[in-house]
């Protein structure tokens, strides 16, 4: 299977061998429990989570796992990672060798405060709010109504049936296929009513 038409994660970790899979499956965990708010895709044809832009990405090769939290993950935990072959944005994980999964979900941490800070500080008035949320081209008023009951994430929204949600002041039925669709991109769907 060439790895540029993989278009989950899941697929993508299939393409390794058995012992490889084990440790990028290790490396997922690692980086979802770190930052349970972001969400998965495949960017750059490699695993990558975004939570306001891009987060970590993570690959597998034939000797190393690598970890791409950016150059200010790399810089902020340089004395940690002076064990391991790193590069501007890169750190690179021998597979003979266990995993930092510690360190990993350290400077995944690190990375959600840095995104959730920029984020903050670049609030564009030329972009709409839902340019930005997690339910693409959703209405104004449903996108309120979801953040008025805390609802931001997919996994958030999976919490929820599709008539509570419509019980909200502000949402219409056209919302519904856009987040049943948004829901089917994630493996998740509403909860029974």
């Amino acid at each position: 299977m060439e790895k540029k038409n993989i278009t989950t994660i899941d697929a993508y970790i299939s393409t390794f061998p058995a012992a490889t899979q084990k440790l990028l499956k290790q490396v997922r965990q690692t980086i979802k429990k770190a930052a349970p708010e972001a969400t998965e895709k495949i960017a750059y044809a490699i695993p990558t989570f975004v939570y306001h832009g891009n987060l970590v990405h993570f690959a597998g090769y034939n000797h190393h796992i690598g970890f791409y939290p950016a150059s200010s993950g790399v810089a902020s935990f340089g004395k940690e990672l002076q064990a391991y072959h790193t590069s501007k944005g890169t750190i690179q994980l021998p597979l003979d060798q266990p995993l930092p999964l510690d360190l990993i979900a350290r400077i995944t941490a690190f990375r959600m405060k840095e995104n959730m800070e920029k984020a903050g500080k670049k609030k564009s008035p030329t972009k709409k709010a839902t340019d930005e949320f997690f339910i693409p081209r959703i209405s104004n008023p449903a996108r309120r109504a979801l953040e008025s009951i805390g609802v931001t994430t997919p996994r958030k929204l999976a919490k929820y049936s599709e008539k509570e949600i419509l019980a909200l002041h502000g949402m219409g039925k056209a919302s519904l296929p856009l987040m049943r669709e948004t829901l089917l991109q994630h493996g998740l769907s509403f909860k029974e009513a």
